[in-house]
């Protein structure tokens, strides 16, 4: 029991979510290769390699067919029956041809020699032509991929009649057709066959000539009556290379001989740089594109209605480039009428040179030489056999013209399209973007299509839908239906129009970014506005333009781009938040401004306020905005709090000043007086000016005087002046007479600047309102910048600075109290840079320090250690800085001691000298050694240069060369680095190169020869890989090539590819390597920032200075991860993540998982799921602050791709109990000890043998359970990656569902006690020939009176009452019944409510109501089981079928895949732990060759074991070899014979024979291995005559068959371990079973591994059955609101009883069954091991419909321990499916009877309801007395009833009518049958009627108006029965 429990704790699950795109998409498996669409239904047809699509418009398939891959070889002459070089080949689709008017599509592959067929257009699965012998005749497209092919539909006259035909041109393959065009007849006509070339022009034809020219058909179009083929081709001239060139090649479409055929070269650009047309488009190219053309002069004339031919072309020259141009119909047209017209008439010459030439001939300068009349051109426009052909322009007469858009990259497609006359294209690339270009007069690029990009090339096949609205964009595996326009996702008019989208425009009066179609009067001037014209509406003046924030008036706004507004039309503004009507005037709108509470205050430092306008339209949509500002002229003087006057008056707002009330106010005109300063006359303000002196220096008081004006006020007034740099010290002066001021100034404080601008205030005393004041005057600090005394005296003369000695600094000349000093001190030198320079001299010395002089001039003499040194007054600044350049050191000779070093010395004017204390120091530079040697000719290398006194001079004066090369400086010191420049050389140099160090001008220094450089090869890249990267980076790169050592910086850059229509600089990324040898470099790709969706890169690897481009390098979009919905995992579980995107640039390698502290590995990668293993023992969290010592907490589960960590859910670890050790080491050693003792004690002598046992069998379980891990993960992966498998086999499989007849039948009747040979099933009666007339017509008065709802319910009560009427005959009963009235499923439907209705009063008022429904043990119950089938029939075909089916199929193959005992039916692979295999039975996979006798020579590979039974093999076989075939139609295992070849004689294998192996009284059967069958072994099955038992085949001798007949037990793999040999003592038999016992108990592990690989499908299953949010069948909705509805009119009955009915109902009563018996709906045959594995399924799904919660313990089943995790999210899920079902749209009586009534229609005909009233009729004749009293006492008293009533209205003889009636039915009994009638006929004369048809007749009016139609038509049946009867005279 213990591992029952380890089984519960280590479970796993999985999910997988599905993600879809915006988009319609198609995606297909293999490479697209053509794409149509038909024009009519506007459906596509999709050619890939070995497949064809038929699509909707919305790119859902349709139908599709498998074209290959087929046997076939080019070498091989179809039909390839016979032809040995033949293989499996891919079918690549080459044409696609849509002919409407015979609903056929034409379609041309790669295969035999490209043979077409037809298909239907309606259904392309269906083949109506094809036919591979008909010759070289036939073949139509090419077989080489490489090969394009085009064509088009065309007609052909002849013989009066007019046939359909195509033109197909193609380039050549090695094995294909010459014909490079050719013409293909579509019917059979005299000797012609479908598909025959029907014209043979041997000039463009059948012409070897013609091979060399490289044909690359792109695009054939026709255009009234010619046909235009374009392509590239070679010149085929020996000298001409390989380059291509374009051409338009134009033939008459009815030109029976190819004479019109002439080719036109097409140039793009002027030197035809891009030469090769890679696709085209033709279409119209609307008004503005057409008169831009025809105004730019390139083009001609050209019209809105003139075709142009848009081409892409590539350049063979630059890869890197394509462009797009343009080239008119008409230009194109007429270019060739030249050339024809001067082949015609001037000899080929135009204007005296050759312009026409022949291709494909070897006489081409001797076609045009006779001349014709002038205009044959025009006459025989369609050429003639007199006239030369076929023709091509001479590329000087090329039609040439301007690319009208160019692009880095390769463009592959174009679709044009025109939207309100502009043109747009749509621009495929290589990268799989589609750019959007507008065809203006500077045609730009606005955009990309959007779609998810895969990177793939967008396929030549651009395609509109039928209405112009989308776009189909073909990649190398999808097509995305994309919108043209998204005009609606821009809000607002600004974005609209930047986006310059030609589609779009702002719709004003509406407020939305619209086509014009879309905009309601568009066509309004100003209403729609265009988006590239790039404006919108603009508010352009207000008038008044502005307006005081205290007034209140109308605002007249002037908006010229105004749209009309109409009478219905209600506009309004609204100022900030208030709103007004307005009036429309021409282009003026006039509204009222809001009220001055409602304007907004005045911010600081403002003297307006803005407030916001808009202009609504109707439903408040605004037309346009702007801003209007109120001003506030109280505010003025917030600008200038010194001058308020003058702020005032000279403000925007014409405000005008109070002097008296000192107050700034709106203009008035009303207002005036000398007090009033009006608007802009500041000269008028009452103001102080002039201030003087206007120079005021630190530190010193000066008096200052001023002026003022317009003072008269202010008379007798004092004022204060002061300013902000001196608060609180204000000074007072008044004013008397006069206008000019005094005030004795201040004494200021100042030191951050030299010169301050200091201004003055002036207020009146009394008021302290500042008077306008424009006192400015300079402070200036002496001090400040002129630190000695030269620049003191430097200083400028207006300031009177003076350097004052005893101060030792600079001040103002009247704070020196000493006299300036005539000369300055002498010059003091602090600092020399360099302080070393070479013996020669010859360097820049700077020379710093102070008094240096005033000027250049002054400086006299520079002498550096005795040398002099020449000035360089050029760099000389003012005291501080002289420069000079030294000579070279003093010669020994002229002066004793040291002559390297000195000091420095300089002379300045007045002969004063300055010496410095430091030295200067001539010293020789010695290089002694270079480091690195070698680097590459590019450059780039750092090389460092080592030696002695490397530091003298100055780094600007060294210079670094390398073999004359410059090596630029990048550091200086004792070391000296630089970096090599390119070698500028041709070739590299075989010799190192001379490394030189130049100091100043005259000392050049050599480093020692053995320390050359040498320049070498440029490191090379061979190859990289992976190639792609996620745009989060990280991922690990491996550059692979040579000469990687010479490299010192190795960084991968990547680069935001050159976007078309982005404006921002691009960026790097950029990533260093992280390890790098000579041949190897490892980088981790960078982190990219991705602007969009559609955004490319281009990486380049930076290699010092070599640059080498990762061509195709990708970055794709971060992977995204679904979060885990099983989080429960153990140290053996494999955790699944799913998500998308996993693959596109990651390897399982790669990649890294975590759990919590620990990683765990990943074991695969596939885009959408990953597969980890857990780790081994329970990890810790990752973070420090989760780290707790508990097992309980979640970890995170996190996915490491590169530089991307994702965390994606967390896990917990399933909880242990485990024993403590301390307790299991007691407990386990001191039994063993006690046993071992009496062991010894009784058995001393076999001591010895029992330890050995011991020992093997512990040695046997320790092993077992150390491998049990291991192998459950390796099992369990395999596994996995085979259920993957599995899944995708599956999807392809036709399902075999049962037709609606046994599908009822067997739900209904195969658990019947006869099954199979039920009557229902067989439909045999034993009804004897002579009587089946009559019993048909008793049968179906018999059908009419079930009709009778009274009769028939009390009828089923009647036969329920009986105490032999059991549960299984009630159960037969009622799927009679079903049957029976199959044909009124409504009637039934009543029944069965009225029956469920008497049910459930009787359980919910008399027992537990819980426990209704949970049996069949009613009637009423298996009708409610059989209704719920009848109804769930299609769900189950449309959707639970699929899911079903591959969970069988998938627990079959799993069954299949491990030994199967085919005896005691267990195997090793299942979910049923009492049918699990507990042996380890050695057996190995082996293949087997299966040749059926009779069926050709095809040999069918099947997969068998070498352990199975001969029948388990021909099982195999027959499920291989017939997997096409249902179960049903398939030879049955005993019908057929296996027979084995080994060698010249053939050997009959069976099950047993008379070499079957004996082991005491056991006989094991027969395997292959018994045989020595081999792997690769052919076998032949073969049918057999008469069917036995399979061991008496081929065993004729009568010794044999007694010998096989012998009382032997037979087993397979195992015995039954109750059984064991006698041979055996007793006491070792009860050992091994314990062992056996023990061992087998490990093998349970072996379920999880299946339940594992069978997760998805159980859980596919469990969805589809319980998702509400699917298509939920009417009946369930209908009948649980039936059940919803009789509990709320109950009320003892609780929600959870609710629950249970709806499980009783439907999952238990239903779904079970059908989970349990899938061969009820579908023809296949379910194994007993394979039920077991469904019998747990079943169980799991009947405990996930239960309310109760299920414990667990050790002692729980295997099975439910199984799927104990599970449990809880299927409840859930069924609690969920209830609920929804709840909140659905109730289904009406009336719908859910219109569905039934369909129902039956459909399949009442199909069902055995004479044989089910046949057995109804059996119940009624074995119940007879019950119903006889039942039915017929009642309607007898009610017509009993009915006379009395007729007698109390006068009705006699009606009355007595009655009661003779009601006498007859009494004796209905038919004991006296004469009596009966007698009765009738007394009731007939009663009436007066003599004829019984009569009679018969009022009867039948008298019950019609009783409603009783029913009897009525019983009657009338009677009435048959009684002629058929003979009873002629009771007639008459």
């Amino acid at each position: 029991m213990a591992w029952r429990w380890v089984l519960a704790a280590i479970l796993a699950t999985s999910s997988l979510s599905l993600l879809g795109s915006a988009y319609d998409e198609f995606t297909s498996d293999t490479l697209i290769n053509n794409v149509v669409q038909d024009p009519i239904t506007s459906r596509l047809y999709v050619g890939t390699v070995n497949a064809l699509y038929q699509l909707d418009q919305s790119l859902h398939p349709e139908a599709h067919t498998r074209t290959g891959p087929e046997l076939d070889n080019r070498q091989c002459t179809p039909p390839v029956t016979s032809c040995e070089e033949a293989v499996e080949t891919d079918n690549h689709n080459k044409l696609l041809l849509i002919h409407p008017s015979k609903d056929t599509l034409i379609v041309c592959g790669s295969l035999y020699r490209g043979i077409c067929s037809l298909r239907n257009l309606s259904n392309v699965e269906q083949l109506l032509y094809f036919s591979d012998t008909k010759g070289e005749k036939s073949y139509v497209a090419s077989a080489e991929e490489s090969v394009s092919v085009v064509g088009v539909m065309s007609y052909y006259f002849k013989d009066k009649g007019n046939f359909t035909v195509f033109l197909v041109a193609k380039g050549y393959g090695s094995h294909d057709s010459t014909k490079l065009i050719s013409t293909r007849i579509l019917q059979v006509h005299s000797d012609w066959v479908l598909f025959e070339s029907i014209i043979e022009a041997s000039a463009v034809q059948s012409n070897p000539f013609t091979l060399r020219y490289l044909h690359d058909f792109r695009h054939v179009f026709k255009d009234e009556g010619f046909v235009y083929f374009l392509f590239s081709r070679t010149l085929g001239a020996q000298d001409s290379g390989t380059k291509n060139f374009t051409f338009i090649s134009r033939m008459c479409e009815n030109d029976h001989n190819y004479y019109s055929y002439t080719e036109l070269q097409l140039n793009c650009s002027a030197g035809n740089k891009y030469n090769k047309v890679q696709a085209a488009y033709v279409t119209l190219p609307g008004e503005a594109l057409a008169k831009n053309m025809s105004s730019s002069g390139w083009y001609g004339p050209v019209g809105a209605q003139d075709k142009v031919v848009f081409v892409v072309f590539s350049s063979d020259d630059d890869s890197t480039s394509s462009a797009v141009c343009m080239y008119p119909l008409r230009a194109i047209n007429q270019r060739l009428v030249e050339i024809i017209g001067a082949c015609y008439s001037t000899k080929g010459q135009i204007n005296n040179k050759s312009a026409v030439y022949s291709p494909y001939s070897s006489k081409s300068d001797e076609l045009c030489k006779i001349e014709k009349e002038k205009g044959m051109v025009t006459n025989q426009k369609c050429g003639a056999e007199f006239l030369p052909s076929p023709l091509a322009s001479r590329a000087e007469f090329a039609l040439a013209t301007d690319p009208v858009f160019t692009k880095k990259g390769l463009m592959t497609a174009v679709a044009v399209a025109v939207e309100t006359e502009h043109a747009v294209a749509f621009l495929g690339t290589t990268l799989g973007e589609v750019l959007k270009l507008h065809l203006s007069t500077s045609p730009e690029v606005y955009g990309r299509a959007p779609g998810e990009n895969t990177g793939d090339k967008v396929n030549k096949n651009l395609l509109f839908d039928t209405s112009l609205t989308h776009l189909y964009i073909t990649t190398e595996k999808k097509i995305t239906k994309v919108p043209v326009q998204a005009c609606h996702l821009k809000t607002d008019c600004q974005s609209c129009v930047a986006q310059k989208d030609p589609y779009c425009g702002w719709c004003v009066l509406q407020g939305k970014c619209t086509r014009k179609g879309d905009c309601p009067r568009a066509e309004d001037d100003n209403t729609w506005l265009w988006s590239p014209n790039q404006q919108c509406v603009q508010i352009q003046a207000f008038n008044p333009p502005n307006l005081s924030c205290r007034k209140t008036e109308q605002v007249e706004i002037y908006i010229p781009s105004l749209p009309k507004i109409g009478p219905s039309d209600i506009i309004k503004c609204r100022f900030g938040s208030d709103t007004s009507g307005a009036v429309v005037m021409d282009q003026k709108v006039i509204c009222a401004l809001p009220d001055p509470v409602n304007i907004p205050s005045t911010p600081d430092k403002q003297d307006f306020v803005t407030v916001q306008v808009k202009i609504l339209v109707n439903d408040d949509i605004e037309v346009t905005s702007s801003e209007y500002k109120f001003y506030n002229c109280a505010a003025t003087g917030r600008k200038s709090r010194n001058t308020p006057c003058i702020a005032c008056v000279t403000s925007e707002w014409q405000c005008q000043w109070n002097a008296q009330d000192h107050t700034c106010s709106d203009r008035d005109v009303s207002v005036d007086g000398a007090h009033i300063v009006k608007a802009q006359q500041a000269d008028s303000c009452p103001q102080f000016e002039n201030p003087d002196p206007h120079l005021i220096p630190v530190g010193y008081l000066i008096p200052i005087s001023f002026q003022g004006k317009n003072l008269d006020i202010y008379k007798d007034h004092t004022f204060k002046i002061g300013t902000e740099l001196m608060k609180h010290t204000e000074e007072e002066f008044t004013f008397n007479e006069g206008l000019k001021f005094n005030f004795k100034g201040y004494e200021f404080a100042y030191d951050k600047e030299q010169e301050v601008n200091v201004s003055f205030h002036i207020k009146d005393r009394d008021t302290e309102k500042k008077i306008d004041s424009t006192l400015t005057v300079v402070l200036y600090n002496c001090s400040l910048g002129r630190e000695d005394c030269s620049l003191c005296k430097n200083a400028d003369p207006k300031y009177s600075c003076v350097w004052c000695a005893n101060m030792r600094s600079c001040v103002y000349r009247e704070l020196c109290r000493s006299q300036e000093p005539a000369q300055c001190p002498n010059p003091k030198i602090t600092e020399i840079i360099p302080r070393f320079g070479p013996l020669n001299g010859g360097i820049v010395v700077t020379i710093k320090g102070s008094n240096l002089g005033i000027k250049k001039e002054d400086i006299k003499k520079v002498t550096v250690a005795g040398v002099d040194c020449v000035h360089q007054g050029d760099r000389y600044s003012v005291s501080t800085s002289v420069v000079c350049e030294i000579g070279p050191v003093r010669s020994s000779v002229d002066l004793p001691g040291p002559i390297n070093q000195g000091v420095v010395e300089v002379e300045v004017e007045g002969g004063r000298r300055g010496r410095s204390e430091v030295l200067f120091t001539y010293r020789d530079p010695i290089p002694e050694k270079v480091s690195p040697l070698k680097g590459p000719v590019a450059g780039g290398t750092v090389i460092t240069i080592s030696g002695k006194h490397l530091d003298t001079a100055n780094k600007n004066d060294v210079i670094v060369t390398v073999g004359g090369t410059p090596c630029e400086v990048l550091s200086f010191g004792s070391e000296i680095t630089c970096e090599t420049g390119v070698y500028k050389g041709q070739k590299v140099p075989l010799e190192s190169l001379r490394v030189s160090v130049k100091y100043g001008k005259s000392t050049t220094k050599d480093v020692p020869v053995t320390f050359n450089f040498q320049y070498s090869e440029n490191p090379k890249l061979t190859d990289y890989s992976p190639k792609t990267s996620f745009v989060c980076g990280g991922r690990r790169i491996v550059c692979v090539g040579s000469g990687f050592d010479l490299i010192q910086r190795a960084t991968m850059k990547v680069l935001p590819s050159a976007d078309d229509f982005s404006q921002s600089p691009p960026v790097e990324f950029i990533q260093y390597a992280v390890h790098k040898n000579d041949t190897v470099l490892l980088f981790d790709s960078p982190v990219v920032n991705r602007s969009s969706e559609t955004q490319s890169f281009r990486a380049f690897l930076q290699l010092d200075n070599v640059i080498e481009e990762l061509n195709s390098f990708e970055y794709h979009p971060d992977p995204f991860f679904n979060e885990l919905t099983k989080n429960i995992i153990t140290e053996t579980s494999i955790i699944i993540v799913t998500g998308r995107g996993f693959s596109k640039a990651m390897t399982a390698e790669e990649a890294q998982a975590f759990v919590g502290d620990a990683s765990c590995k990943v074991t695969i990668l596939q885009d959408d799921k990953l597969f980890l293993e857990a780790p081994s023992t329970q990890p810790r969290a990752r973070s420090k602050r989760q780290r707790r010592d508990t097992s309980s907490d979640p970890l995170d589960l996190t996915i490491k791709f590169g530089n991307g960590e994702w965390v994606v859910g967390s896990v917990n670890y399933e909880r242990k109990y485990e024993v403590p050790l301390a307790i299991i080491i007691p407990a386990v050693i001191v039994p063993m000890l006690l046993f071992i003792a009496v062991s010894v004690y009784c058995y001393r002598r076999k001591s010895q043998q029992a330890e050995r046992e011991y020992e093997k069998v512990k040695h046997q379980l320790d092993h077992l359970e150390e491998s049990v891990r291991d192998r459950c993960k390796k099992e369990f992966t395999d596994l996995m990656i085979e259920m993957e498998d599995q899944t995708n086999d599956l999807s392809e499989a036709r399902i075999p569902f049962l037709d609606y007849k046994t599908y009822t039948d067997r739900v209904f009747f195969l658990p019947s006690k006869d099954g199979d040979n039920d009557v229902m099933i067989t439909g045999k009666l034993d009804i004897p020939e002579g009587r089946k007339v009559i019993v048909a017509q008793a049968l179906n008065q018999f059908s009419n009176l079930l009709n009778s709802k009274t009769f028939l319910i009390n009828f089923i009560k009647t036969l329920e009452g009986r105490p032999d009427f059991n549960a299984r005959s009630r159960v037969y009963f009622a799927s009679l019944l079903t049957v029976a009235l199959h044909g009124k499923l409504e009637y039934y439907t009543d029944i069965m409510r009225s029956l469920l209705l008497e049910l459930m009063e009787e359980y919910v008022h008399s027992k537990n109501p819980k426990l209704m429904l949970r049996r069949s043990e009613t009637v009423v119950e298996r009708m409610l089981c059989n209704w719920m089938s009848i109804c769930l029939y299609q769900f189950l075909r449309d959707s639970a079928g699929e899911p079903l089916y591959k969970l069988f199929k998938a627990i079959k193959h799993q069954v299949e895949k491990g030994p199967v005992d085919a005896k005691m039916k267990k195997a090793k692979y299942t979910l049923n732990d009492t049918g699990l295999l507990g042996d380890d039975v050695e057996y190995c996979v082996l293949t087997l060759q299966v040749l059926v006798h009779g069926e050709g020579p095809d040999v069918t590979p099947v997969k068998v074991l070498n352990c199975d039974t001969i029948s388990q093999v021909k099982e195999k076989i027959i499920e291989q070899v017939y997997r096409n075939l249902p179960y049903s139609q398939r030879p049955k295992v005993d019908s057929v014979a296996l027979e084995w070849r080994p060698g010249s004689t053939g050997q009959i294998l069976s099950d047993m024979d008379l070499t079957s192996q004996k082991e005491g009284r056991w006989k094991r059967l027969n395997t292959l291995a018994h045989y020595n069958v081999r792997d690769n072994a052919t076998l032949v099955l073969s049918r057999v005559l008469h069917t036995h038992r399979q061991f008496h085949q081929n065993q004729d001798s009568h010794e044999e068959k007694n010998a096989l007949l012998e009382d032997d037990k037979v087993f397979h793999l195992v015995r039954p371990a109750d059984e064991l040999d006698e041979v055996k003592s007793k006491r070792g038999s009860l050992k091994a079973k314990a062992t056996t016992k023990a061992i087998a108990e490990i093998y349970l592990t072996r379920l999880l591994s299946v339940k594992g690989t069978l997760q998805q499908f159980v859980d596919d299953f469990f969805r589809s059955v319980l998702c509400s949010g699917a298509v939920v069948p009417p009946a369930v909705k209908y009948f649980f609101d039936f059940l919803d509805e009789q509990a709320l009119k109950h009320d003892n009955v609780e929600e959870e009883t609710v629950h249970i009915w709806k499980t009783n109902s439907l999952p238990m009563r239903f779904w079970v069954n059908i989970l349990k018996n899938p061969h009820f709906i579908f023809d296949v045959h379910v194994t007993e091991v394979v039920d077991a594995s469904l019998s747990v399924i079943a169980q799991t799904f009947m405990d996930a419909c239960t309310k109760t919660e299920h414990k667990l313990s050790r002692e729980s089943p295997s099975n439910k321990l199984l799927y104990a995790k599970e449990i809880s999210t299927y409840k859930k899920m069924v609690d969920d499916y209830y609920k929804g079902i709840k909140q659905m749209v109730p289904v009406s009586d009336q719908d859910m009877n219109t569905h039934l009534a369909e129902v039956s229609r459909e399949h009442t005909d199909t069902l055995n309801t004479q044989a089910a009233l046949h057995q109804l009729y059996q119940y009624a004749s074995k119940y007879y007395d019950g119903v006889k009293t039942l039915g017929l006492t009642s309607l007898s008293g009610g017509l009993k009833a009915l006379s009395t009533w007729l007698r109390t209205l006068g009705l006699t003889s009606l009355s007595g009518g009655l009661k003779a009636l009601s006498t007859w039915l009494r004796t209905l009994g038919l004991t006296s049958l004469s009596g009966g009638l007698k009765a009738l006929s007394t009731w007939l004369r009663t009436l007066g009627l003599t004829s019984l048809s009569g009679g018969l007749k009022a009867l039948s009016t008298w019950l019609r108006t009783l409603g009783l139609t029913s009897l009525f038509g019983g009657l009338k049946a009677l009435s048959t029965w009684l002629r058929t009867l003979g009873l002629t005279s009771l007639v008459v």
